[in-house]
């Protein structure tokens, strides 16, 4: 899969300004990736809308999942 170069700045530039608009949310995804990826974690996500609805869902990593997010870690070094 070719990444478009001028897309992978633009991406860059606004990972940028999401750090900067949300400083806890990398420093608790790395706490997340050096403590928390095993098999049997469960990883629950919870967002309430503007308009107050409520949407939720769960998954329990899996060996298969534990691979894939190694490979995605992996990817950026």
């Amino acid at each position: 899969m070719d990444m478009n170069p001028m897309l992978l700045l633009q991406l860059q530039k606004r990972m940028g300004l999401f750090q900067e608009d949300h400083p806890k949310v990398m420093p608790f995804m790395q706490a997340v990736g050096n403590m928390a990826i095993e098999e049997g974690t469960v990883f629950a996500v919870k967002v309430t809308t503007a308009d107050g609805k409520v949407l939720e869902s769960n998954i329990k990593l899996t060996a298969n999942d534990i691979e894939t997010i190694n490979m995605m870690k992996n990817a950026n070094n």
